[in-house]
């Protein structure tokens, strides 16, 4: 498996993963256990890694479906937009 430019540059972390899957799935949105699974990142450290991405806006959230909140990349996010430069 070939990894992205983005986690050859910053490192294969789980927070780098997780961006990463959502940078590349930019045009959907995901509740969070499908974004743990996705970016192959336990999801008990997704859970704790999550409220830093949200109090940075790098991820908002879009709606609610079936009582699960969906989120995607903030795309208008400056920081979002330098890393989809990469």
């Amino acid at each position: 498996m070939t990894k992205s430019t983005l986690i050859n540059t910053f490192g294969d972390y789980p927070q780098v993963r997780i961006l990463d899957f959502l940078l590349n799935s930019s045009e959907f949105d995901y509740p969070i256990t499908e974004i743990a699974k996705e970016a192959n990142v336990n999801f008990q450290t997704l859970k704790k890694l999550w409220p830093n991405l949200e109090k940075n806006k790098l991820v908002i959230s879009t709606r609610t479906l079936g009582g699960a909140s969906l989120y995607k990349i903030n795309l208008s996010n400056p920081i979002v937009e330098k890393m989809l430069e990469i």
